[in-house]
């Protein structure tokens, strides 16, 4: 079989796959399996375009780094081929770990197990079936390797997982406030003492890229009527499966109701090769597959959420710089248990709040250093005509509160 493929990329053209060995990861149903999954989650309820999914993503975050070891080698960065493979590897597979509708269900159908440490078993899981042929991209997964800007070029304040989200959403989205200098950004990467760098002729793509990625957060990935259908399809997950935990049948596939009937911690996934099978089957397929029939449930909460779901009927949502007191929440239970005629245990499921946060440039947990054409590193926000990037650094804090159109906010909360 010819494995040298070519890929046509609505944002970067022709990728060329080159390797066998990841023409085979590509292969793998563990991998095609991200076909199913939707990049943004529910966020095409707001931008119909935004119809791309995490197989896209990652074939293109594997391209970006390609472009960016091939500019390191240019500049006599010592990257051998294995690492150049292994790289490539490790950032095709950063996402594998993403559950049915991405971030949304992160914390509902699995508690408190975040996506990266999946994406490392199911990486695990592949290098057994590949015979072991992924040991360096699971080193540079985790930082274990010697050569740390490999790991970088995966996971850090300027990486190419972002790079290539934030051109692919706004390219699917039509937010032209996301569009960032790729090329120049790509072309001015360089390694000083072991960390990747920007060339100060790159400085100004750089506080672009980040001033993009502050706006894509606003207008995509926590805008207001997006937080809203995630927090129903998180109220309606918890439903389904509180009722599975107590004893009554649910309709849904094989992977799904493996994770709804059970609670399952990380250690559960420890060398249980069943269960990460299964986790690697699922996909937003099975939640919409299951939801079509949850609309006709006997339960009427389980019901209700559905249909307003499929209707796009979705929750009203306010943000605040204020959280809501805790009176103001207990008044909204009540309303809501009275509206719907339930009991006040139940009316959580009509309603969410909580806290978001724009964190689009955190120095102190990695920072973006500049090298100055004297050879000399600088904290890009320390950069003293970019004072917009000071800016940027703060973390915003909004609050919101979400319940139904036809329920009214209590007086004065």
């Amino acid at each position: 079989m010819n494995k040298k493929k070519i890929f046509n990329d609505p944002v970067y053209g022709f990728i060329t796959i080159k390797s066998d060995l990841i023409f085979d990861i590509i292969q793998h149903p563990i991998f095609q399996r991200l076909r199913r999954i939707k990049q943004l989650g529910l966020t095409e309820l707001i931008y119909p375009g935004a119809h791309h999914t995490r197989f896209h993503h990652a074939i293109g975050a594997m391209h970006l780094m390609t472009r960016a070891l091939d500019t390191l080698k240019s500049k006599n960065i010592e990257i051998d081929e294995q690492e150049y493979e292994q790289a490539q590897i490790a950032v095709l597979l950063h996402d594998l770990g993403h559950g049915p509708f991405s971030h949304a269900l992160e914390f509902s159908l699995l508690k408190g197990i975040q996506h990266e440490s999946l994406s490392y078993l199911l990486m695990k899981k592949l290098n057994k079936d590949f015979g072991g042929q992924l040991d360096l991209a699971l080193k540079i997964f985790q930082n274990t390797y010697h050569k740390h800007f490999l790991h970088q070029l995966v996971s850090s304040q300027l990486d190419v997982d972002r790079l290539d989200y934030l051109k692919r959403d706004s390219f699917f989205t039509g937010v032209s406030e996301g569009n960032i200098g790729l090329e120049r950004i790509l072309s001015m990467l360089n390694v000083v003492e072991g960390n990747i760098v920007i060339e100060e002729k790159g400085l100004y793509s750089i506080e672009n890229f980040l001033n993009a990625r502050r706006l894509m957060y606003w207008q995509v990935y926590l805008h207001k009527t997006s937080v809203s259908a995630e927090k129903m399809l998180i109220n309606l997950i918890l439903r389904a499966k509180d009722l599975a935990l107590s004893g009554q049948e649910i309709f849904g596939t094989k992977s799904l109701l493996t994770f709804l009937y059970n609670e399952k911690t990380l250690d559960d996934f420890q060398d249980n090769d069943e269960l990460i099978t299964l986790f690697g089957e699922l996909d937003d397929h099975d939640i919409w597959g299951a939801v079509k029939v949850w609309q006709h449930s006997d339960d009427r909460i389980l019901r209700e959420l559905s249909q307003s779901l499929l209707k796009r009927e979705l929750f009203k949502i306010k943000l605040n710089n204020e959280p809501l007191s805790k009176q103001g929440i207990e008044d909204l239970r009540n309303e809501i248990a009275d509206k719907f005629n339930i009991q006040r245990s139940e009316a959580r499921y009509f309603y969410a709040y909580g806290e978001v946060t724009n964190k689009a440039y955190i120095p102190e947990n990695s920072s973006i250093d500049i090298l100055t054409k004297k050879g000399k590193l600088i904290n890009i926000a320390d950069a003293a005509d970019l004072p917009n990037i000071k800016a940027i650094s703060k973390i915003v804090k909004k609050y919101y509160l979400c319940y139904p159109k036809n329920v009214s906010l209590p007086n004065n909360n």
